[in-house]
Order: C-alpha cells, then sequence, then structure tokens
C-alpha cells in the first residue's frame, strides 16, 4: 500500500494561546512518533499547497474568508468565544485546506492508494459563513466540494467519527445528494446539533445520517454502528470516494469527552471504513485529524490508523473477531438504525 501523510511545520504555529486544548503538542506528538527513520520510511510525505481563495469559496463565504484573514500577523485574535488565532493562523488553515484538497487529489487519481492529513487547525464546526469550535475553515468539506466540481466525482461519503457533531459539514451538504453525511457523536453536546431527525432537506432528505449517542461507550459499541449502519448504507449508496473526520477524543480518557474508545477501536474504525472503500470505490479514502485531546491517546489512535492504511494491523485475532461479530445492543444503535430506515435498508 502507498500511503499519504501531509505535515508540515506551520500547522505548529497555528496557536491559540492560554493554555488552549487545541494546542500545537497535539501535532507535535504525533510528528516526533513520524520522525523516527523506521516509522516514517513507510509512508510519503507530499508538499501541499495553500488552499486559494477559489478553493476556499467552494464552501466558503468572501465575507467569512476576509474575516480570517484579517486575522493574519496579528499575535492575538478571537473570532468566537472558543475559536482564537495567531500571527501564522490564517497561513496554517490555509495550508490545511490545501493539504486536504491534494490528498483528495491524489487519492482520486491513483498517485496514493489512500491518505492521512496530519493538519492543525480543525475543520468540521466551521460553517460557511463562520469559524466555530477551534475551527477556521471547514478543510472536509472543502475537499468533497473540490471532488464535485473539479474532480467530476457524483457521489462523496463522509464518515465523521469525532466526538462532536460536525455542524459545519451537515450544513454544507444538507441539501445535496450528492454527499452523504454519516456522524457519530456525543449528545447532548457541543454543538448541540445531530439529533436524530437531522436527516437532510430536499434533495438531500434522507443523506445526512445522525447517530447520537450518550456517554460511556466503547469500541463494541462503535464496532456494531459502523458494521450495521455504516456498512449497509455505504453499500447502497456506492460512493466514489470516502473522506473520514478523524477525531480522537472520543477516547477513554479524553479531557473534553465522556466516551470509552480505546487503541483497538480506532485501529477498527480505520479498518472498517478501508474495507468498505475497497468494496465500493477502488480504495479511495483519506483521513484529516479533528479532535483529540488527550496526547497520548491521540498519538496512539492516529499511529494504529497509520499502520491500518498500509495494509497491515495491530488487531489480535481475539479483538479483531470480537469487534467483527459484535450483536452488542443500545438503545441509540437501534434508534439510529430506525431513523435511517426510512431511505436505507438493512439486513
Amino acid at each position: 500500500m502507498s500511503t499519504a501523510i501531509f505535515r508540515d511545520e506551520l500547522f505548529l504555529l497555528h496557536d491559540p494561546g492560554f493554555d488552549h486544548v487545541e494546542r500545537p503538542d497535539r501535532l507535535k506528538v504525533v510528528y516526533d512518533q513520524l520522525d523516527n527513520p523506521d516509522i516514517g520510511k513507510q509512508f510519503v510525505f507530499p508538499a501541499a499547497k495553500p488552499a486559494s481563495v477559489d478553493i476556499l469559496r467552494l464552501n466558503h463565504s468572501q465575507a467569512h474568508i476576509d474575516r480570517v484573514a484579517q486575522t493574519a500577523g496579528r499575535t492575538f485574535d478571537a473570532l468566537d468565544q472558543d475559536t482564537t488565532t495567531s500571527a501564522k493562523s490564517y497561513e496554517a488553515a490555509c495550508l490545511a485546506a490545501g493539504a486536504v484538497v491534494e490528498g483528495t487529489r491524489m487519492v482520486v487519481t491513483g498517485e496514493v492508494d489512500n491518505c492521512f492529513a496530519l493538519v492543525r487547525p480543525p475543520g468540521h464546526h466551521a460553517e460557511p459563513d463562520r469559524a466555530m469550535g477551534f475551527c477556521l475553515f471547514n478543510n472536509v468539506a472543502i475537499a468533497a466540494h473540490y471532488a464535485l466540481e473539479k474532480l467530476g466525482l457524483s457521489r462523496v461519503l463522509i464518515v465523521d467519527w469525532d466526538l462532536h457533531h460536525g455542524n459545519g459539514t451537515q450544513r454544507s451538504f444538507e441539501d445535496t445528494d450528492q454527499v452523504l453525511y454519516f456522524s457519530t457523536h456525543q449528545f447532548p453536546y457541543y454543538p448541540g446539533t445531530g439529533a436524530l431527525a437531522e436527516t437532510g432537506r430536499g434533495r438531500g432528505e434522507g443523506y445526512t445520517v445522525n447517530v447520537p449517542l450518550t456517554g460511556g461507550l466503547g469500541d463494541e459499541h462503535y464496532a456494531r454502528i459502523f458494521n450495521d449502519i455504516l456498512a449497509p448504507i455505504t453499500r447502497q449508496y456506492k460512493p466514489e470516494l470516502i473522506l473520514v473526520s478523524a477525531g480522537y477524543d472520543t477516547a477513554h480518557n479524553d479531557p473534553l469527552g465522556g466516551m470509552s474508545l480505546t487503541s483497538d477501536g480506532f485501529a477498527y474504525l480505520t479498518k472498517k471504513v478501508m474495507e468498505l472503500a475497497a468494496e465500493v470505490c477502488d480504495g479511495r479514502l483519506l483521513l484529516t485529524l479533528e479532535g483529540g485531546y488527550n496526547l497520548q491517546s491521540l498519538a496512539n489512535g492516529v499511529l494504529v490508523g497509520l499502520v491500518e492504511l498500509l495494509g497491515r494491523t495491530t488487531l489480535s485475532d481475539a479483538a479483531m473477531a470480537k469487534l467483527s461479530q459484535t450483536a452488542i445492543a443500545f438503545p441509540a444503535f437501534e434508534a439510529a438504525q430506525a431513523a435511517a430506515a426510512g431511505r436505507w435498508r438493512f439486513p
């Protein structure tokens, strides 16, 4: 397997300050692991260019782009109560969007088998007309628009396993059937969106699938959702590309979360989306980093995912059997499956 990783020191220069949880160390701990020659030599590290204003405008208003651009060179600025910037934040945000776009292009054209964009700032809370939730531009939404409008694709699946609902991504595509947005998230929790009843509108009705979850759920719960809700929907939708908003704040010890995923769980989720991509879209798969605020759990989750992307696994035979065959029952699963059954069929 040929796996591309996007990394850049510029992403470390976005510094929200004041001991903000979305701090540069989130990437540094991962980059330090990749600096090990035995690990790094297994990947390719393409260069990315900053997204142009025209590319940003695929998803964002000019007024929003101008507002973020105004932060350039300023030691500190606040776009909302949670979303602050430093002098290099605008440059980092443009490069983050550009990296996800370039990774998408490389995956679609077959230059690489798959890709992980290890970027900051994250993106899935950024709405077309505003920044929020630590996010300046919506990297995954920009990439999905790019795939549709510049690469000629017709159907894109976005899988969002971050602890928080990707309100910005949902809003970007809620009225189209060209993007299916699938989100697992703790609910009710920030940002307060992602209820079962939010299924899209107009032409997009049924193409938003939210799986709101209570806290305390772990590997088997997420595996059941991916095996028995995501998988059959993906097979019916037949996307030409799968993009993943990969958040690691569902880890058992994350300071912002209340979930219980372990490294085995993150490995399995990555393996499952890889299997689905191989089945329906020639393996076209890109992951981009969203949340995750316990540094060790974040690094572990990313690294086991990278092993999966290479076509290997850290999962034991026992763990693989347990997660692939789990029939664990819980109300959130049953409710989400019932809500999606208006459009999608389940075995």
